[in-house]
């Protein structure tokens, strides 16, 4: 099947569905990996600066293109603010350390303009909104095409409304049938605020399995008294498609932008290829009554998982 081309409107500009996600991948992975990526049709690359790869990243961009054969206006690139966070004695940033931050993941990344810039999450403290107005004064000035938030609850978001710069355009956060935020994501809805899905995978039983890329599902799913074995395969045989194209296509079918992540050519392929199918009114009911409340891939106390 070909690779699903569907873009959702982010302000004046537009978002790949399916982008490339790029946490846990390490620098010196992440030229080659990028670069792949791109050459196999990923039009959206997502980065941040707590991945400490943006480096990487950025190399992986300008081979990808030259590969590719298409110029920079056909990517969308995303990366984050990482703000601090005053409980791991990490000072939060204020305005003039956020403009600083994006320059320089603007320089690691080389480019000239960043599509999407998000604060990665809500430890700004009491400059949360500092930092916001920093990515206000940065989009006007068209260092960066649309501006958003990750891990931000109504909460925070009515913060920022409360002061009274615009309202952010996206907002990045764990969403996939076992966390599925009901709340947040008609509130966002409601706001004009497009939710971006990230660890799509989390139900799989192989995902984050290998040393180093450990989360908070195992504990989770100990605690409820299930077993890893994925249920959704009885759904992916019957559309013919993996478990993973299944999971992918529900984000994608509720308008939320996804970022899958591998290493593996034939996986890049596969969690882009979602345009072959539709996943059926039934499913999706049956799927949306899998919540499990919150979600396990961010550990906001602990510096180690940035999803």
């Amino acid at each position: 099947m070909p690779p699903l081309q569907t873009r959702f409107p982010l302000g004046k500009t537009q978002i790949p569905a399916v982008g490339f996600g790029t946490y846990l991948i390490s620098n010196d992975d992440a030229a080659q990996t990028v670069a792949e990526a791109i050459s196999i049709g990923y039009r959206h690359i997502d980065t941040a600066a707590g991945y400490q790869n943006e480096a990487g990243v950025g190399a992986g961009i300008d081979h990808g293109l030259a590969l590719a054969g298409i110029d920079r206006d056909d990517l969308f690139v995303t990366t984050k603010l990482w703000p601090g966070n005053a409980n791991w004695g990490d000072p939060p940033k204020g305005y003039d350390e956020t403009r600083a931050a994006f320059e320089a993941s603007r320089a690691a990344l080389g480019l000239e303009v960043i599509d999407l810039y998000l604060i990665h999450a809500p430890s700004g403290g009491e400059k949360r909104v500092e930092e916001w107005r920093a990515l206000c004064d940065l989009k006007s000035e068209g260092a960066i095409r649309a501006i958003g938030v990750s891990n931000f609850t109504r909460d925070h978001i009515e913060e920022i409304r409360a002061a009274g710069p615009p309202m952010p355009e996206a907002n990045q956060v764990e969403l996939h049938p076992w966390s599925q935020k009901p709340d947040l994501v008609a509130y966002l809805r409601a706001e004009g605020i497009l939710p971006i899905a990230y660890s799509s995978l989390v139900p799989l039983s192989t995902w984050r399995t290998k040393p180093g890329q450990e989360s908070a599902k195992t504990d989770q799913m100990k605690s409820d008294g299930q077993s890893d074995t994925s249920p959704f395969r009885h759904m992916a045989a019957k559309y013919g498609v993996t478990e993973a194209q299944l999971l992918l296509k529900w984000g994608v079918q509720n308008g939320f932008p996804v970022l899958p992540k591998s290493m593996s050519p034939d996986r890049m392929r596969q969690n882009l290829d979602l345009a072959g199918f539709d996943i059926d009114p039934g499913d999706m009911a049956d799927i949306a009554g899998m919540d499990r409340g919150d979600g396990v891939a961010w550990a906001i106390g602990d510096p180690s998982k940035l999803g």
